[in-house]
């Protein structure tokens, strides 16, 4: 078998493997070095390299030192490890989380390194293809599926917080159904509370229109629709 072939230890195969990592974790960077986000070509091709050197340890040790590699310690140890450098990569700023794909990313080519290194090269092309189409694709999907969604996340800055129920009145009259709400002290100086909801809409009520009934309320400081 082909999978058999990769993982015999040999100097070849180990050159495969490294080579493969190289250009696994490279085409996985140059997707998200191309989008400008915080880990690029070369982080992410380091990190896959870096777990393909762990599994090729692991395995060395285990052929010349018999009874003292633990196959699963070393590996587990990479994919705990590198969520810390994923955290790096989020940036939380006003209403939104940035970051969480890239971060994921990382530990994906990780998985992807560890796969690799241990001779399942076939694992980790096709984990890489996967990947990519769904870095690609589900982009699209999910626009599509937001535009013609009836619910949708709307983030309100309200001078004070006792201002709420004017909104939550206002949007009832409107015909707009509130799913949830949730409300926080603004870090905005100026501001009293900060409001998400989620909202549903009906056939009646778009976007737009929520959007003009929540920016003629005199309490309502700012409007955000994600």
């Amino acid at each position: 078998m082909m999978a058999g072939y990769f993982a015999d230890w040999t100097l070849r195969n180990m050159l495969i493997r490294v080579v493969v990592a190289t250009i696994l974790g490279g085409v996985i960077g140059l997707d998200r070095g191309m989008k400008h986000r915080g880990a690029g070509t070369k982080t992410i091709t380091v990190v896959c390299l870096g777990a393909t050197l762990v599994m090729l340890t692991e395995q060395y040790i285990q052929i010349n030192f018999p009874g003292l590699a633990n196959m699963n310690r070393m590996a587990a140890q990479v994919i705990s490890g590198v969520g810390f450098i994923g955290v790096g990569t989020i940036i939380i700023s006003r209403h939104r989380v940035r970051g969480l794909t890239t971060a994921a990313t990382l530990w994906a080519s990780a998985c992807v390194g560890l796969a690799v290194g241990i001779g399942f090269v076939e694992g980790g092309v096709l984990i890489t293809a996967m990947m990519l189409v769904s870095l690609h694709v589900l982009p699209y999907v999910e626009r599509f599926a937001t535009r013609h969604s009836h619910y949708c996340n709307v983030f309100i800055d309200l001078e004070e917080n006792r201002d709420l129920h004017i909104v939550i009145k206002t949007l009832k009259e409107a015909g707009v159904v509130i799913d949830s709400l949730d409300s926080s002290e603004s870090r905005t100086e100026g501001v009293g509370v900060s409001v998400h909801m989620v909202l549903y809409l009906k056939k009646a009520a778009t976007r737009t229109q929520v959007y003009d009934i929540l920016t003629k309320l005199d309490k309502v400081l700012s409007v955000d629709f994600l």
